[in-house]
């Protein structure tokens, strides 16, 4: 799946999901579920991405936001997925403050509280990012490309909406997208080609795997009439070698 594949199932949704969010500020609760069920995914990923096992409290905490200044929004589905990608931000920010004094491994807790108020190369990234395997490694990115990739990938966001979120300019975004998603690439090419050696080496026969070694066994004791056991094939000293495959 490519940028241009996703933007434009984004899009497609984003139609649907302006709709949603118009009947739902007349009060249609069926509608504001459809637009959490377009939203959700997204929104939860790109929280896992800032404060991991936590994402589904602090989604809980962004929904309540939202539903209760959902009069307020003005915009269509696009701008919906941003405003509420900030408000989840907002809420991230605010759980990592009070949770700092207790940091939890995996979470780039420091890194986001210091945040700001078309290659084939990518298409692997782009695949494996929903997957939490790649989430861990998108949360290995510096803070400013972790971001920048969840928001376009996972959330869905275009590259001015992005900034918006960021507060940053659109160009800045758009070097961080296209700066992560190399990295990820890269290091998803590396992630599979150690699994194949492994593989490889795991396929190959025991005893070609197996390197040949050496014993020596001392000479069988002669026999009672004192001459030697003619069984007794001697080497170099007296001793006879054996080669274990």
């Amino acid at each position: 799946m490519g940028q241009e594949r996703q933007s434009r199932y984004a899009q497609t949704h984003d139609e649907e999901l302006g709709a949603a969010v118009a009947r739902a500020q007349d009060g249609d609760e069926t509608a504001f579920a459809v637009a959490y069920r377009l939203v959700q995914p997204g929104l939860l990923g790109y929280l896992r991405g800032l404060v991991g096992e936590d994402a589904e409290d602090v989604a809980s905490d962004a929904w309540l936001q939202i539903a209760r200044d959902l009069g307020r929004f003005q915009g269509d589905g696009a701008g919906f997925r941003g405003w509420t990608a900030t408000i989840a931000r907002h809420r991230a920010l605010d759980h990592v403050r009070r949770q700092r004094a207790r940091p939890r491994p995996g979470v780039i807790e420091q890194d986001v509280l210091d945040l700001p108020g078309p290659h084939s190369t990518h298409e692997q990234a782009l695949e494996a990012v929903s997957t939490e395997r790649a989430l861990e490694l998108v949360r290995g990115l510096p803070r400013d490309q972790a971001e920048a990739v969840l928001l376009r990938v996972i959330v869905g966001l275009d590259g001015p909406s992005a900034a918006r979120v960021l507060g940053k300019r659109p160009g800045a975004v758009r070097t961080a997208t296209h700066r992560g998603l190399k990295r990820l690439a890269r290091q998803l090419r590396l992630a599979a080609e150690a699994a194949e050696g492994v593989t490889d080496e795991a396929s190959r026969p025991l005893e070609s795997r197996r390197p040949a070694r050496r014993r020596q066994w001392p000479d069988r004791p002669a026999s009672p009439s004192g001459t030697p056991d003619p069984s007794n094939s001697s080497g170099r000293n007296g001793q006879r070698t054996w080669v274990i495959g």
